[in-house]
């Protein structure tokens, strides 16, 4: 299961209103990718549930995920925030043993097999 709080939730709402036409049935995907300053980063993108994925929805929004970045988000949460910066989303992971910096990337447990396979 993936949350998304109220923030974010009301956020990828307008965002997806916006591009209806394009993806009629879509949602917000989050991922999972080799990279980034701590072994991993995260991704987030509009798009369509393919066969395979898992679908969460919250408030009338699909979450969707691919089996292999599940085993990294199972129980995150997804927070929008507004400061002087502008805006962005970001990820609660519980499954993070460390974070870098810049909150996109992380790093995994050994028991999660160091990253080595992982394709995207």
């Amino acid at each position: 299961m993936i949350n998304l709080t109220t923030a974010a939730t009301q956020k990828v709402k307008g965002i997806l209103e916006q591009e209806r036409e394009s993806i009629p049935a879509g949602g917000l995907r989050i991922y999972v990718q080799g990279g980034g300053c701590s072994g991993f980063s995260y991704g987030m993108v509009l798009d369509e549930a393919a066969d395979g994925d898992q679908v969460f929805e919250t408030d009338g929004i699909k979450v969707i995920v691919d089996p292999m970045s599940l085993r990294y988000l199972e129980g995150a949460e997804v927070d929008y925030k507004e400061d002087l910066m502008g805006g962005g989303f970001a990820i609660k992971n519980p499954n993070a043993t460390s974070t870098c910096g810049c909150g996109h990337s992380f790093q995994a447990g050994e028991g999660e097999g160091g990253g080595g396979g992982h394709q995207h």
